[in-house]
């Protein structure tokens, strides 16, 4: 056994898969012709450095010294992209750069970085992925529909794995994309780690983290600033014909989130949801801290769910659960429905130790008649809100359960759903 097998050993854990070993091939950018001076197109150089690693059977990518402009570049197995500290990886600011494409089985456009049907893909360096987005903002702003997929040519994602294996992103800023920022779609094994994703408070659809019908994720000490949710985990989009996967394994843990809509499971969950754990999450300044959303045309089964050692500052809604997406409670009564394919169906949800302060409303429980929340269980929560916490159409155990509401009811059970407190 080897020096480095037995340090791995002592340690404790050997994972295979997350931590890929590369060939030695090393592919300076520069050396292909790119030109980190902030205004040459470097598209077909960083591409050829790819290709010529990928050929040798794979090796590191190197971006250094400054600012590279490029187009879409594609990524390959076996191959690491290392945007080393004080570097950036820039999209082009011409939209014409960037072909349309089927992407997530709807009309979409190229993103930035992307690999297909790889395995062994790392992201590494102190550097920066910047994708330029503003231009693609101002025209998302000024058209109907623009950050609801299917519906219109959705703009691009900034770094996307669509069907890969063993992925690695770690020590990166990600910022500015055009739509969501980082998408795992149909990807399996997958490590983000240490990672911080930035965006404008007021820029449209930059989610964050958005893994889609993906599993055995870890998304560890990501700092998240954005315009829209700080992850949000999907498996199927709106009036999906199917057939979907689910979302599955997947691990959140010390997490910062600011600006942004909070820690989202859904809306578009036309897969389901399962085994989703996130612990160690401070939430600054959201519109939402934990969030599990869908509606009757993209929902599936959400369960084993848990959320612990949570801490929440002027978090607008802070716990938010609802099968009324994008309202957050239906307005009077509803009338029940047929239980249909995409009916949403939540439950073993569990909240522990909680702490929100300052928060506008201490948020809502609330599922559909013919499929209501259940198997509910808060232990340890306590929220100092406005407005209290509201249930609907739920079954909620609660043990240590404090609301302090300055405003109306601290709880309020309607008579369609039980709380019980231990």
């Amino acid at each position: 056994m080897n020096r480095l097998m037995i340090g791995l050993l002592a340690c404790g854990t050997l994972t295979i898969g997350t931590l890929p070993a590369f060939a030695a091939k090393v592919c300076d950018a520069k050396a292909y012709g790119a030109k980190p001076d902030g205004a040459t197109k470097n598209t077909k150089a960083i591409q050829a450095a790819i290709d010529d690693c990928a050929k040798a059977g794979g090796g590191t990518v190197e971006l250094s010294g400054g600012t590279f402009v490029s187009g879409p570049v594609v990524l390959k197995s076996n191959i690491t992209l290392d945007v080393a500290k004080g570097a950036t990886l820039m999209g082009s600011p011409d939209h014409a750069d960037y072909p349309a494409k089927t992407e997530f089985r709807a009309p979409g456009t190229q993103s930035l970085v992307s690999a297909t049907d790889a395995e062994t893909v790392a992201i590494t360096g102190g550097g920066t992925i910047d994708g330029n987005g503003d231009s693609w903002w101002t025209e998302a702003r000024a058209t109907r529909g623009a950050g609801i997929v299917g519906t219109i040519q959705f703009r691009p994602r900034l770094v996307v794995f669509d069907h890969c294996k063993h992925v690695r992103m770690e020590g990166v800023t990600v910022q500015n994309s055009p739509s969501w920022q980082i998408v795992p779609y149909y990807t399996d094994d997958m490590t983000i780690r240490n990672v911080r994703i930035l965006a404008p408070q007021r820029s449209p659809n930059t989610d964050a983290i958005d893994p889609f019908s993906s599993s055995n994720m870890v998304i560890d000490h990501v700092y998240a600033d954005v315009g829209d949710d700080n992850i949000a985990i999907k498996s199927g989009i709106i009036n999906s014909p199917g057939p979907d996967s689910p979302s599955k394994n997947i691990t959140i843990t010390d997490c910062e989130f600011m600006h942004g809509h909070g820690l989202s499971i859904g809306s578009e969950i036309a897969g389901g949801a399962q085994n989703i754990h996130a612990e160690r999450i401070h939430f600054k300044g959201t519109d939402q801290g934990i969030r599990i959303k869908a509606n009757r045309d993209r929902g599936n089964d959400v369960s084993n769910i848990s959320f612990k050692d949570i801490t929440m500052e002027d978090v607008k809604t802070s716990i938010l659960i609802s099968e009324y997406y994008p309202k957050a409670m239906p307005e009077g009564d509803v009338a029940a429905e047929p239980v249909q394919r995409l009916t949403p169906f939540f439950h073993g949800i569990t909240i522990e130790n909680v702490k929100s302060v300052n928060s506008p409303w201490a948020g809502v429980i609330v599922g559909l008649p013919e499929s209501p929340v259940k198997d509910i269980v808060l232990t340890n929560v306590d929220i100092q809100a406005t407005k209290g916490l509201q249930i609907a159409y739920a079954d909620v155990t609660a043990s240590n359960l404090k609301v302090t509401a300055t405003e109306g009811q601290s709880i309020t059970v309607a008579p369609n759903a039980k709380l019980t407190v231990k």
